[in-house]
Protein backbone atom coordinates (compact mmCIF):
# COMPACT_ATOMS: atom_id res chain seq x y z
CA UNK A 1 0.00 0.00 0.00
CA UNK A 2 1.16 3.27 -0.70
CA UNK A 3 1.48 5.79 1.30
CA UNK A 4 -1.58 7.56 -0.15
CA UNK A 5 -3.65 4.85 0.15
CA UNK A 6 -2.44 4.83 4.22
CA UNK A 7 -3.02 8.22 4.76
CA UNK A 8 -6.50 7.58 3.22
CA UNK A 9 -7.60 4.38 4.88
CA UNK A 10 -6.65 6.21 8.25
CA UNK A 11 -8.69 9.58 7.49
CA UNK A 12 -11.52 6.92 6.36
CA UNK A 13 -11.12 5.24 9.73
CA UNK A 14 -11.14 8.29 11.41
CA UNK A 15 -13.84 9.48 9.65
CA UNK A 16 -16.43 6.56 10.89
CA UNK A 17 -15.05 6.73 14.27
CA UNK A 18 -15.74 10.66 14.27
CA UNK A 19 -18.94 9.72 12.98
CA UNK A 20 -19.67 6.87 15.38
CA UNK A 21 -18.19 9.45 18.36
CA UNK A 22 -20.07 12.20 16.84
CA UNK A 23 -23.92 10.03 16.19
CA UNK A 24 -23.60 8.95 20.10
CA UNK A 25 -23.12 12.55 21.17
CA UNK A 26 -25.68 13.17 19.26
CA UNK A 27 -27.92 10.61 20.89
CA UNK A 28 -26.68 11.25 24.10
CA UNK A 29 -27.81 15.17 23.73
CA UNK A 30 -30.89 13.71 22.50
CA UNK A 31 -31.43 11.97 25.53
CA UNK A 32 -30.06 14.72 28.05
CA UNK A 33 -32.46 16.83 25.93
CA UNK A 34 -35.27 14.30 26.68
CA UNK A 35 -34.78 14.21 30.07
CA UNK A 36 -34.59 18.15 30.42
CA UNK A 37 -37.53 18.40 28.22
CA UNK A 38 -39.52 15.86 30.82
CA UNK A 39 -37.90 17.85 34.18
CA UNK A 40 -38.84 20.86 32.38
CA UNK A 41 -42.62 19.72 31.84
CA UNK A 42 -42.65 18.96 35.51
CA UNK A 43 -41.89 22.32 36.80
CA UNK A 44 -44.10 23.69 34.49
CA UNK A 45 -46.62 21.48 35.35
CA UNK A 46 -45.83 21.92 39.24
CA UNK A 47 -45.43 25.52 38.57
CA UNK A 48 -48.79 26.06 37.11
CA UNK A 49 -50.64 23.99 40.37
CA UNK A 50 -49.03 25.67 43.10
CA UNK A 51 -49.96 28.85 41.10
CA UNK A 52 -53.62 27.77 40.84
CA UNK A 53 -53.34 27.02 44.61
CA UNK A 54 -51.97 30.19 45.27
CA UNK A 55 -54.69 31.71 43.39
CA UNK A 56 -57.68 29.83 45.15
CA UNK A 57 -56.10 30.45 48.18
CA UNK A 58 -55.98 34.25 47.77
CA UNK A 59 -59.56 33.70 45.81
CA UNK A 60 -60.89 32.38 49.37
CA UNK A 61 -59.26 34.85 51.31
CA UNK A 62 -60.87 37.61 48.78
CA UNK A 63 -64.13 36.00 49.47
CA UNK A 64 -64.09 35.23 53.05
CA UNK A 65 -62.54 39.12 53.66
CA UNK A 66 -65.71 40.27 51.35
CA UNK A 67 -68.42 38.24 53.14
CA UNK A 68 -66.94 39.51 56.56
CA UNK A 69 -67.11 43.21 55.40
CA UNK A 70 -70.86 42.48 54.41
CA UNK A 71 -71.81 40.77 57.40
CA UNK A 72 -70.19 43.99 59.29
CA UNK A 73 -71.91 46.43 57.65
CA UNK A 74 -75.32 44.37 58.08
CA UNK A 75 -74.64 44.43 61.64
CA UNK A 76 -73.90 48.10 61.80
CA UNK A 77 -77.18 48.84 59.67
CA UNK A 78 -78.96 46.13 61.67
CA UNK A 79 -77.94 48.21 65.21
CA UNK A 80 -78.60 51.30 63.35
CA UNK A 81 -82.43 50.39 62.60
CA UNK A 82 -82.50 48.54 66.20
CA UNK A 83 -80.87 52.12 67.97
CA UNK A 84 -84.03 53.66 65.58
CA UNK A 85 -86.98 51.24 66.91
CA UNK A 86 -85.51 51.65 70.59
CA UNK A 87 -86.08 55.12 70.06
CA UNK A 88 -88.89 55.27 68.71
CA UNK A 89 -90.27 52.65 72.08
CA UNK A 90 -88.60 55.09 74.12
CA UNK A 91 -91.55 57.83 72.66
CA UNK A 92 -93.99 55.91 72.36
CA UNK A 93 -93.48 54.77 76.02
CA UNK A 94 -93.26 58.51 77.36
CA UNK A 95 -96.03 59.14 75.00
CA UNK A 96 -98.71 57.06 76.15
CA UNK A 97 -101.63 58.23 77.64
CA UNK A 98 -102.18 57.95 81.42
CA UNK A 99 -104.11 55.09 81.47
CA UNK A 100 -101.98 52.87 78.62
CA UNK A 101 -99.24 54.08 81.13
CA UNK A 102 -100.47 53.08 84.28
CA UNK A 103 -101.76 49.81 82.74
CA UNK A 104 -98.58 48.74 82.04
CA UNK A 105 -97.03 49.66 85.60
CA UNK A 106 -99.72 47.55 86.48
CA UNK A 107 -98.81 44.52 84.88
CA UNK A 108 -94.76 44.97 85.72
CA UNK A 109 -95.53 45.93 89.22
CA UNK A 110 -97.57 42.64 89.53
CA UNK A 111 -94.99 40.72 87.39
CA UNK A 112 -91.89 42.25 89.26
CA UNK A 113 -93.31 41.68 93.43
CA UNK A 114 -92.08 38.82 94.84
CA UNK A 115 -93.58 38.90 98.70
CA UNK A 116 -95.90 42.19 98.06
CA UNK A 117 -94.59 44.22 100.64
CA UNK A 118 -91.65 46.38 98.58
CA UNK A 119 -91.64 50.02 98.67
CA UNK A 120 -92.12 51.75 94.97
CA UNK A 121 -89.63 54.01 93.86
CA UNK A 122 -90.15 56.87 91.03
CA UNK A 123 -88.87 58.96 88.91
CA UNK A 124 -88.76 62.70 89.96
CA UNK A 125 -90.94 63.81 88.08
CA UNK A 126 -93.56 61.02 88.41
CA UNK A 127 -97.14 62.09 88.56
CA UNK A 128 -99.22 59.33 87.39
CA UNK A 129 -97.80 57.17 89.79
CA UNK A 130 -99.61 58.06 93.30
CA UNK A 131 -100.81 56.14 96.67
CA UNK A 132 -103.65 55.83 95.10
CA UNK A 133 -102.49 53.92 91.92
CA UNK A 134 -100.50 52.00 94.79
CA UNK A 135 -103.40 50.80 97.01
CA UNK A 136 -105.55 49.74 93.45
CA UNK A 137 -102.35 47.41 92.57
CA UNK A 138 -102.47 46.07 96.35
CA UNK A 139 -106.11 44.93 95.55
CA UNK A 140 -105.21 43.22 92.57
CA UNK A 141 -102.19 40.99 93.83
CA UNK A 142 -102.79 37.41 93.57
CA UNK A 143 -103.28 35.41 96.76
CA UNK A 144 -100.10 34.81 98.73
CA UNK A 145 -98.60 37.69 98.54
CA UNK A 146 -99.04 40.59 101.22
CA UNK A 147 -100.65 43.10 99.41
CA UNK A 148 -98.86 45.69 101.31
CA UNK A 149 -96.42 47.56 98.89
CA UNK A 150 -95.67 51.29 99.30
CA UNK A 151 -94.80 54.40 97.18
CA UNK A 152 -91.68 55.48 98.52
CA UNK A 153 -91.00 58.86 99.35
CA UNK A 154 -87.46 58.74 97.84
CA UNK A 155 -87.58 59.81 94.24
CA UNK A 156 -84.89 58.81 91.21
CA UNK A 157 -84.14 60.31 88.14
CA UNK A 158 -84.91 57.03 86.33
CA UNK A 159 -87.19 58.52 83.47
CA UNK A 160 -90.30 56.66 83.85
CA UNK A 161 -91.08 52.78 85.35
CA UNK A 162 -89.84 52.40 88.94
CA UNK A 163 -87.28 50.73 91.20
CA UNK A 164 -89.10 47.84 93.67
CA UNK A 165 -87.31 47.98 96.81
CA UNK A 166 -87.24 45.53 99.68
CA UNK A 167 -84.63 46.05 102.51
CA UNK A 168 -81.31 45.99 100.04
CA UNK A 169 -82.43 44.06 97.28
CA UNK A 170 -83.58 46.45 94.35
CA UNK A 171 -85.52 45.47 90.82
CA UNK A 172 -85.11 47.86 88.32
CA UNK A 173 -87.97 48.05 86.22
CA UNK A 174 -87.19 51.59 84.54
CA UNK A 175 -88.15 52.50 80.73
CA UNK A 176 -84.04 52.74 80.25
CA UNK A 177 -83.57 49.29 81.89
CA UNK A 178 -86.34 47.59 79.70
CA UNK A 179 -85.10 49.20 76.70
CA UNK A 180 -81.56 48.27 77.59
CA UNK A 181 -82.80 44.33 78.03
CA UNK A 182 -84.42 44.55 75.12
CA UNK A 183 -81.56 45.75 73.24
CA UNK A 184 -78.87 43.19 74.61
CA UNK A 185 -81.61 40.56 73.76
CA UNK A 186 -81.50 42.07 69.86
CA UNK A 187 -78.07 42.20 70.28
CA UNK A 188 -77.77 38.66 70.76
CA UNK A 189 -79.74 38.06 67.74
CA UNK A 190 -77.36 40.29 65.57
CA UNK A 191 -74.03 37.88 66.78
CA UNK A 192 -75.74 34.75 66.09
CA UNK A 193 -76.54 36.03 62.40
CA UNK A 194 -73.36 36.90 61.70
CA UNK A 195 -71.50 33.89 63.02
CA UNK A 196 -74.30 31.28 62.17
Amino acid sequence: MEAQQVVEKILDDANVEADKIKKQAEEKEAAEQARLDKQLTQFDEQTEALAQKAAEDEKSHILAAARMDIAKELLAEKRRIIDEVLQQARQQLQSLSDKEYRNLITKLILQAVESGDEEVLVDRNEKRIDHEFIKQINRQMAPGYKGNIRLSEERRNIGGGFILRRGKIKTNVSIGVLLDQARKELEIELARDLFS
